[in-house]
């Protein structure tokens, strides 16, 4: 039995690398060298006497022992934060630090929060707009809404609730259909002026234009031309200005659709295997301002309208 901890910066390094399943990344995070945080890492294996990690060429995975001992430190971080955001007379559950993917963030969540501001001003929200995964237990995020690719890995110290299913469906502006005419001829797609939203281009087994085009059952050329953007909000400001047909994450396309300013010319829904998650870590999901965060998404997402959803699967698009 171990009769003494091993040196904290050692647990850092190894819960930071866990999460990341990168130590390039829990560098940066801990603003130490991979090299430095490697050390660590391995002084850790050494005070336990086992392997925490399988080491490949550009890549770790943690082996049994540190599948085992991974949820008790994270969590035991977590307390320890929220242990230390007590302190000062329960000043704590008066912010709310919420983790948002910034097309999220700009095209849906803003639009709304102010609700939830005036139905709960005893709660200073702030946002932090950022594709980066939240690290509960050392930058003082209390949740996080997260576009994952399901299903969801079972990790036993977060609660993981789905929000919205991702479906890909072309929209583009009414002005555009104006100027090249029935958007349904057969050719159009090799006349239209197409938008790219390159988020996820680089991610394996990601749908694009291509996988849309074969699951609507219209063929087509070459598909790589055209304005390109590294940010959905961005792509979708194209697409309402007219520049080109643009394929989207509906949930983002969602005001725009409602208020006409984009339409969803084609009936098919391509599902992209992802989903728009509500994450916490467990210890924290009972505190009052988490609950009311939550109730409040469930709420917004009531309001929504089904017919400019366009869920995946769905055949029914608002032309």
């Amino acid at each position: 039995m171990l009769k003494a901890l091993p040196p904290l910066n050692a647990l850092r390094a190894f819960e930071a690398a866990a999460r990341h399943s990168s130590l390039t990344l829990a560098a940066a995070e801990l603003n130490v060298t991979p090299s430095a945080l490697s050390h660590q890492i391995r002084a850790l294996e050494d005070f336990v006497g086992c392997k925490l990690f399988r080491r490949g060429v550009r890549s770790i995975a943690l082996s049994p022992e540190g599948r085992m001992l991974y949820p008790g430190l994270q969590a035991g971080f977590g307390l320890i934060r929220d242990a230390v955001s007590s302190l000062g007379g329960g000043g704590d559950e008066r912010v709310l630090v919420i983790s948002v993917p910034p097309g999220f963030t700009s095209k849906w969540l803003a639009r709304r929060l102010y609700r939830f501001a005036e139905a709960h001003p005893e709660i200073e929200v702030r946002i932090s707009s950022t594709m980066a995964y939240a690290n509960f237990s050392g930058d003082g995020v209390d949740v996080a809404i997260r576009n994952v690719e399901g299903p969801v890995a079972d990790d036993p110290t977060l609660v993981y609730e789905k929000l919205f299913d991702v479906g890909l469906a072309p929209v583009c502006s009414p002005k555009l259909e104006a100027k090249y005419g029935p958007l349904h001829a057969p050719d159009i797609f090799s006349r239209l002026p197409l938008i790219h939203d390159d988020i996820f281009a680089n991610r394996p087994g990601f749908p694009g234009w291509r996988d849309w085009l074969e699951v609507a059952g219209i063929e087509a050329g070459d598909l790589s031309g055209g304005m390109r953007f590294s940010s959905p909000d961005h792509a979708l400001d194209a697409a309402v200005e007219g520049a080109g047909a643009l394929l989207t994450h509906t949930i983002l396309a969602y005001d725009e659709l409602a208020s006409g300013r984009l339409t969803a010319p084609f009936d098919a829904v391509l599902s992209s295997r992802r989903a728009y998650y509500f994450v916490c870590p467990k210890p924290s999901a009972g505190r009052a301002k988490v609950r009311s965060l939550r109730a409040w998404l469930h709420e917004e997402i009531r309001r929504l309208e089904p017919k400019f959803l366009l869920l995946p699967g769905s055949n029914v698009a608002p032309h």
